[in-house]
């Protein structure tokens, strides 16, 4: 049997090696840093920017984290001997173009080569959150996102219920919540922040009960106000994503205004009856509220649910989707609903999809954000444009 020294010098007798000049000259150039050390390892310092899979993961994970077996890959350990293991096992399972850095992360450091001390999770964290971090499409550094990202919910009834449960159990660490209502006996059919002994109560301070009673970890802000043209713009600034459960159209147009001035993406639901509509808004990438919709229907053809009714169960699929697609937005994962409408039958239980076309004539758009106001509805629907200068 060989010794480990021996096994060593034959692994690196078949992979190729760079030093940390060597190293750093790739990564410039666009290499990916694959860091294989432990998590108490990685705790002390990293290289920014790195993919961090520990060794005993390697193979099980890889391929989740870095998909083009083509794209050039650095490997760093400690030392340089787990990078050389690694780097022969990366070329065994497809990867075309990997090196092994000598001398390691220790080398790297004490050259005083560019490194940080990452966000580390509390062990109550990574006890709340573990079935995130077996993900390792989510992992630790996933997690970090959800909770410094920023999501503000229009309502705290139906649609926003869900929503801000199931964001707030995966850790997304503001919430912000506007809504001017009440509690009433009507609403507990569906809206599950709230319950009977909160009938009477305003609806923001009821979903705060709530949800930091869920997950202590977040921060819950409480907008106790009507949304209106005089004050979007505030309340939507420094959100990353904003959740729509509105019931009405007005709120809805200032909503995708304001979201298009500011550029913040809206995840958009809708029910009715026992079909909802979910779809994501981006106004830096793909259609938003005006392509679909550049006026409101008549009110007859639009009616609330509290004309028309609604199944309780409904809003809890619809806004679940929601929640869905904002964690998407946050951690960059998958193929988002930009430009695609899914309408849900509960009846039928049936999805269809529809694309959703950008409007040449949409005049209100992330280009034009300096050019129009966000107002008011009024009769035509239309924003108050300027002059470009």
């Amino acid at each position: 049997m060989p010794s480990f020294r021996e096994l060593l010098a034959s692994t690196k007798a078949e992979i190729n090696e760079v030093d940390t000049d060597g190293a750093q000259a790739a990564l410039a150039e666009g290499a990916i840093l694959v860091d294989v050390r432990e998590p108490d390892e990685t705790a002390q310092g990293v290289v920014p920017n790195s993919v961090v899979v520990a060794r005993g993961n390697l193979e099980s994970q890889i391929e989740s984290r870095v998909a083009d077996k083509d794209a050039p890959v650095v490997v760093m350990c400690a030392g340089g001997a787990r990078s050389a293991f690694a780097a022969k096992t990366l070329a065994e399972l497809g990867y075309t173009n990997v090196v092994s850095m000598d001398g390691g992360f220790n080398k790297w450091k004490d050259e005083g080569r560019e490194w940080v001390t990452p966000q580390t999770l509390s062990s109550d964290q990574r006890n709340r959150y573990s079935r995130h971090l077996l993900l390792p499409e989510v992992g630790e550094e996933g997690q970090h996102k959800l909770l410094a990202a920023k999501v503000l919910l229009l309502g705290a009834g139906g649609l926003g219920s869900p929503a801000a449960l199931y964001l707030a159990a995966a850790g997304v660490g503001t919430l912000g919540i506007v809504d001017m209502d009440v509690v009433d006996e009507s609403n507990l059919q569906r809206q599950i922040l709230h319950n009977t002994d909160r009938v009477g109560e305003r609806k923001v301070d009821s979903a705060k009960k709530t949800l930091t009673a869920m997950n202590p970890d977040i921060n819950v802000v409480t907008y106790d106000q009507r949304l209106g043209a005089d004050n979007i713009l505030d309340i939507l600034e420094g959100y990353d994503v904003v959740i729509d459960g509105a019931d009405n159209f007005p709120s809805r147009y200032i909503l995708n205004d304001a979201s298009v001035k500011l550029g913040i993406p809206v995840v958009h639901g809708s029910i009715f009856r026992f079909e909802g509509q979910v779809t994501v808004f981006d106004p830096l990438d793909g259609p938003t509220y005006r392509d679909l919709l550049p006026e409101p229907p008549p009110p007859e053809l639009a009616p609330s649910c509290s004309e028309a009714g609604v199944l309780g169960v409904l809003p809890g699929i619809v806004g679940s989707i929601q929640a869905l697609e904002a964690i998407k937005l946050i951690l960059g994962l998958g193929d988002s609903l930009r430009g695609r409408l899914v309408a849900f039958d509960a009846l039928e239980m049936s999805f269809r999809e529809y694309k959703i076309p950008v409007d040449p004539a949409n005049e209100v758009t992330y280009a034009n954000r300096d050019r129009f106001d966000v107002v008011e509805l009024d009769g035509q629907c239309l924003p108050s444009f300027t002059a470009q200068v």
